[in-house]
């Protein structure tokens, strides 16, 4: 008979939400936190010979590593003995969580890599108490944006809300949360396989200069729309021309998912992150809105599954579990 992994109390516990990035015209730069979450704990075991068992429960379960080789262990190995100089205090057990589904164009791969850096930050600290926990968020932030690649997932992930993401003049990473309206958004993910390293694929090399002036415009307009909650404004301006004409026509049923989606009742939607994911901003209507969608999708022969999520304002949350740290 199989022994079954030792229960212990989580040393600590953290919520992750979903992003949707490029947002309209922000391509690589605009994102915003979703009230779906992914929930990761962390425990220091006895008895177990592994370094570390990943426990998967919710999305993708079966799927997921349960060894070092799962994003989370990976990760938080690879920040505490090679960016902290620490060793794991003994073997660790990750139990997750989740309610974002992957590969969806939601940034559940953001959400892995910034539990593994909080987990291995809260293990160096060793001080880590209810006060400080939040610091956690911002210690971990360049280093997430610089291990996962996409500031405009790992950002709002972390701080909650609209996140406008660049480098500064001098290559320092700059972050500018912008406050908004709690909006009301529909997602639908149809089953499709758009890896990252696809959706990159199908992109030109080069933009015309009236492409680079139109997506300017309309993001400085997309930020202004969602910081005041003007519906009529994010419909005119919700566009893109650097990577959607490119990538939506290479998801089958996306296009006529979109299109769907207006006639339905939505204010704007376009893609969310790289897809296949398509994101709806609707102010009522919204369960009409998602089964429009869904049925666009099933039309194109993809199985598709659609949610009805407000923003979310907090980002990341991080709590002591009950042994403490």
């Amino acid at each position: 008979m199989r022994k079954s992994t030792p229960q212990t109390a989580p040393f600590l516990v953290i919520r992750v939400p979903a992003t949707s990035a490029n947002l309209g015209a922000g391509f690589d730069c605009i994102g915003v936190a979703l009230d779906l979450w992914n929930t990761f704990e962390l425990h220091l075991v006895k008895g177990q010979r592994a370094e570390v068992v990943v426990e998967s429960h919710g999305e993708a379960a079966a799927q997921l590593p349960k060894d070092h080789t799962n994003t989370i262990a990976r990760v938080l190995f690879e920040e505490l003995g090679e960016t902290l100089g620490q060793a794991a205090p003994g073997p660790l057990r990750i139990v997750c969580r989740n309610a974002v589904p992957c590969g969806s164009g939601l940034g559940s791969s953001s959400t892995a890599v910034i539990a593994g850096l909080v987990f291995a930050h809260a293990l160096a600290r060793r001080e880590l108490t209810p006060e400080n926990a939040d610091s956690l968020k911002r210690a971990v932030l360049a280093r997430a944006v610089e291990i996962e690649g996409h500031g405009d997932n790992v950002a709002p992930a972390l701080l909650g809300g609209l996140v406008v993401v660049t480098r500064s003049a001098n290559g320092r990473l700059l972050t500018h949360p912008v406050a908004m309206k709690r909006v009301r958004v529909v997602v639908c993910v149809p089953e499709f396989a758009f890896l990252t390293s696809k959706s990159r694929a199908v992109l030109p090399p080069a933009l015309p200069r009236t492409d680079a002036i139109y997506n300017i415009a309309h993001a400085v307009l997309t930020i202004e729309a969602l910081r005041t909650g003007d519906f009529s404004l994010l419909a005119k301006v919700l566009d893109d021309r650097m990577h959607e004409p490119y990538r939506v026509p290479a998801i089958p049923g996306a296009t006529e998912a979109r299109q769907a989606a207006l006639d339905n009742g939505a204010a704007a939607s376009c893609l969310s992150g790289a897809g296949p994911g398509i994101l709806a901003f609707t102010e009522n209507a919204h369960e009409r809105v998602g089964k429009a969608m869904q049925r666009c999708f099933a039309d194109a022969g993809l199985r598709a599954r659609y949610w009805v999520l407000d923003t979310n304002d907090s980002g990341a949350e991080i709590a002591l579990g009950a042994a403490g740290i």
